[in-house]
């Protein structure tokens, strides 16, 4: 059945020595892989540069419910970008997203929250200018909530670690569970206090955010159960410092 839905980009394997199998978080079926025929071919009905992390598309795909490998039939921008694919920044952060997504999105279902927060989270990283460098961990950040494993607030000064494990803040180290240090808590805690569009005003030198993420990343692999390494986190820190 051909069906419209708006999508966002993750990631592709070639397929054949034309064709693409493009892995795209839909917002009317969750995650779903897409063969693409002759999108590698020199005159192609599909424009290549389409499919790029984290690009925001609208498509016309031919919907199969239950089966793993579905197929499209049209894909346009649905916000086309201004910045995103031409600052080193921006597109080191799309990259290193989309890893962490394809990680994490394994719903073949509607999530319209989940969706819309990413859309408008994307669009946003292509528009902001100030605070760049801490994108990454707000959005990691306010993902959580979606994926189900917000962390705990704390109201209380005295709370000076927080447990990966429980997601909570603590006066006292942790027994037996990982946790973040005491400075790493201290910067986890500004995260509360700002969204999206107020990156610009957390305050982190680049050992400190690279610690914050290290310890965001850990918080995911414990409670998403992911393994393996995030393979763009070395070019993202080395765009970063």
């Amino acid at each position: 059945m051909l069906e419209k839905t708006r999508g966002i980009y993750l990631h592709h394997i070639n397929y054949s020595e034309t064709s693409i199998i493009a892995r795209i978080y839909t917002e009317r079926f969750g995650i779903q892989s897409y063969l693409i025929n002759g999108v590698r071919k020199r005159k192609s009905t599909f424009k290549k540069n389409l499919f790029q992390p984290l690009f925001l598309l609208d498509l016309e795909v031919y919907y199969r419910p239950g089966h793993d490998l579905q197929r499209l039939k049209e894909a346009r921008l649905s916000v086309p970008f201004e910045h995103l694919p031409f600052d080193i920044v921006k597109s080191s952060l799309a990259i290193f997203l989309s890893e962490v997504l394809l990680k994490c999105l394994k719903e073949e279902e509607a999530n319209e929250e989940l969706f819309d927060f990413l859309f408008h989270a994307i669009a946003l990283l292509d528009l902001k200018k100030d605070g760049i460098a801490n994108f990454h961990l707000a959005f990691l950040f306010h993902l959580c909530r979606f994926l189900g494993f917000s962390p705990q607030a704390s109201n209380h000064h005295q709370t000076l670690f927080f447990d990966l494990d429980t997601g909570s803040f603590s006066v006292s180290e942790p027994l037996n569970h990982p946790f973040m240090d005491t400075e790493t808590t201290a910067n986890f805690k500004q995260l509360f206090q700002f969204d999206l569009g107020k990156i610009e005003l957390l305050s982190f030198n680049n050992r400190q955010r690279a610690n914050l993420l290290a310890q965001l990343l850990k918080y995911y692999q414990i409670h998403m159960d992911l393994t393996g390494e995030f393979k763009s986190l070395a070019v993202l820190k080395e765009v970063l410092a």
